[in-house]
């Protein structure tokens, strides 16, 4: 009988030890590493590719989401002033790092954290807004991906003229609450529009809200087309704009593919997908250990032209042969 009773505690220790076992094994596992992904804009529409690019970046060095590392989303949903709170909220969480992928973002990411690495995706030049010390030795905890769309918002004017020569007024849509990128836009273009002899009215936006009321203003200026700058609230509503361009018969230039996929006429710019995918692989490279101030600000090189024939000829304009020939796509 004592000997039963011996085997009965012998295999309840052993069972308790094969329970504990993994349990604790568990506990000694590495925490999943926390990434913060931080936006002025939405995660719809054309956010949700650029998402994705993120994470294929991810990918690329290594990491999935769900599978050994963690994303922590925060959009400010148009809402520039929501941005500071939100990248406060990241860094009392202690994430791993801030992947600022808008202007304001990064602005605010930089003023939350002094410590935490922030990996931006931003069309502004970096060294103009403070966020590094140079491209090659960015310095500090901040690093990223710079694009062009910024820089050639004044080559979109020059753009539509071709397409519109008989266009002496055109709109320029800009979002003041965004002035870090809204005001260079602003001069740039005034200075080409000078050149071209355009007279350039500057438009505002800062909700969608605005969009229709945008457009009544095109009306009564008479304006021959509109250049729309770059922005996150923009970008967020590319398929609403469009559709108000194609609705009021306004030639309009964008930045996005997009744009021009649901109606607009033609869109000049850096590729956001991939200068956002980049941003997944500088992410990945620090989380596995590199420090911001050795990776080089990476500059996205590339512009693309898309150009609708279909909305140019429900406009009357006809595309000139040398501009045709030169587009990345034709989409009809």
């Amino acid at each position: 009988m004592a000997s039963f009773i011996g085997r009965r505690r012998f295999l309840a220790t052993l069972g308790g030890s094969a329970v504990a076992w993994p349990l604790a094994a568990r506990a000694q596992q590495p925490a999943m590493p926390v990434v913060g992904f931080l936006n002025s804009s939405s995660p719809d529409g054309v956010y949700a590719t650029y998402v994705a690019a993120f994470r294929q970046g991810l990918k690329e060095t290594g990491y999935v989401e769900g599978q050994n590392v963690a994303i922590e989303y925060r959009w400010a949903e148009g809402r520039i002033d929501r941005l500071p709170a939100l990248a406060a909220d990241l860094v009392q969480r202690r994430v791993a790092v801030i992947a600022a992928t808008t202007v304001p973002a990064v602005l605010a990411a930089k003023e939350a954290t002094a410590t935490i690495p922030v990996v931006f995706e931003t069309a502004a030049d970096p060294i103009q807004l403070g966020l590094v010390a140079g491209l090659n030795r960015p310095g500090g905890n901040i690093t990223g991906v710079a694009n062009l769309n910024l820089e050639i918002a004044p080559k979109r004017l020059e753009l539509l003229r071709e397409l519109v020569p008989a266009a002496s007024v055109v709109g320029l849509l800009i979002n003041p609450a965004n002035p870090v990128v809204a005001e260079p836009v602003v001069r740039a273009s005034q200075a080409a529009a000078r050149t071209l002899g355009v007279n350039l009215h500057v438009l505002n936006a800062s909700s969608e809200g605005d969009f229709e009321q945008l457009f009544a203003s095109l009306m009564q200026l008479r304006a021959g087309g509109l250049v729309i700058g770059p922005d996150a609230l923009f970008t967020a509503h590319t398929q609403q704009l469009a559709a108000l361009a194609l609705r009021h018969a306004v030639p309009t230039v964008h930045q996005n593919r997009e744009f021009v996929a649901a109606g607009g006429l033609v869109s000049y710019g850096g590729l956001t997908s991939d200068a956002c995918r980049l941003t997944g692989v500088y992410t990945g490279r620090v989380l596995k250990g590199e420090k911001p101030a050795d990776l080089p600000v990476q500059q996205a090189t590339k512009v693309e032209l898309y150009i609708n024939l279909k909305t140019a000829k429900t406009l009357g304009i006809t595309i000139p042969l040398p501009l045709s020939g030169c587009a990345d796509e034709l989409i009809e």
